[in-house]
């Protein structure tokens, strides 16, 4: 057993929810190991509500510190074991940089950027047909580690936002709510903002659910114009950290977004989920319990996992009103099929 281990996975948010479920199956099979994390500064406040980590490495950021003074301290801690989840030449290289007895990474052709192999003393044939978690969990496997259940813990932590959004919506300690969440990071993931309030007039008027509208850096304008379009079935959210999200829906009845790391922190703490996706496959990035749901292009799209699409209109913006609504109603009414 491996007695002090790191954890390299940089960024994005999603991507770190991901690698949770791996990362809590070594802490119940290895109770008595040191389990450090190696993260980008943008990302870090994800890692403080993990409870079965001993430490958080930050690097680069105005909260992080330059890469020579993180390599050094990575390589005091002696470590036994680094696990790189992310398949990057830089990952890979901080991995080998800290010093570890053993670094692990998947075999090349699993790899965005395959000549990050080079870098591992260890290379895994992971289980890379069905989602990423499923994904990571077997990496760990590979180690002797057993992975059963897919599960990731975040801390429960004091936020006043469930209260005030609760406020905003004129709801009650118990009325239900909705979160949407229209924002992506790369622009032909993004539905388009009426649709998102056509959306929010249908849980109103179908389901008696208000909606609450989140946004992130450089997202209030996309999320104002969301509410406008809603005829005043949804307000704006106040401005939330990574910490007033996961309390925001852990309170919330249903969020709907697309490809987003909003998307799968709900999915951790068990919200109710329905994904829009359009150039990234749903299978491999949707939420992963079976009674959540979304409706997809990817089978039609032509620049699968691409930043910048092809067509003069993106995919996603196929997707009418009526087949998101009939995934929403489905999946209140307690799950249905994936479109």
């Amino acid at each position: 057993m491996a007695r002090r281990i790191l954890v390299v996975r940089l960024g994005a948010l999603g991507d770190l929810v991901h690698a949770l479920p791996a990362v809590a199956a070594m802490r119940a099979a290895w109770p008595g190991a040191t389990l450090d994390w190696l993260v980008d500064a943008r990302y870090a406040a994800l890692l403080e509500l993990v409870p079965v980590l001993d430490r958080t490495v930050v690097v680069g950021g105005r909260a992080g510190r330059p890469l020579l003074p993180v390599i050094r301290n990575l390589r005091r801690a002696h470590y036994d074991l680094a696990i790189d989840f992310q398949g990057l030449l830089k990952s890979a290289v901080l991995a080998r940089a800290a010093g570890a007895m053993e670094t692990v990474g998947f075999v090349a052709a699993q790899l965005r950027e395959p000549a990050a192999s080079v870098f591992y003393t260890k290379r895994v044939q992971a289980d890379d047909r069905g989602h990423v978690v499923r994904k990571n969990l077997s990496m760990v496997e590979s180690l002797g580690v057993p992975a059963r259940e897919a599960s990731a813990p975040l801390r429960t932590t004091a936020s006043s936002v469930p209260g005030r959004v609760r406020d905003l919506l004129q709801l009650d300690a118990t009325g239900r709510f909705a979160v949407i969440n229209p924002g992506a990071g790369w622009p032909n993931k993004q539905w388009p903002a009426g649709r998102y309030g056509a959306l929010a007039m249908h849980l109103r008027d179908r389901h008696a659910m208000p909606s609450i509208v989140t946004w992130g850096p450089k997202e209030q304008a996309l999320a104002r114009d969301v509410t406008a379009a809603s005829c005043g079935a949804a307000q704006l959210a106040p401005a939330t950290t990574i910490a007033d999200l996961v309390e925001l829906s852990r309170s919330a009845s249903l969020l709907v977004a697309g490809d987003t790391g909003p998307m799968q922190l709900a999915a951790a703490v068990g919200t109710p989920v329905v994904g829009i996706f359009g150039p990234t496959n749903p299978l491999r990035n949707g939420p992963w319990r079976a009674e959540d749901t979304w409706v997809s292009r990817f089978d039609e799209c032509e620049c699968h996992h691409k930043r910048r699409c092809r067509r003069d209109t993106p995919c996603v913006h196929t997707i009418s009103i009526e087949e998101v609504t009939g995934a929403v109603d489905r999946r209140l009414g307690g799950g249905g099929s994936r479109g």
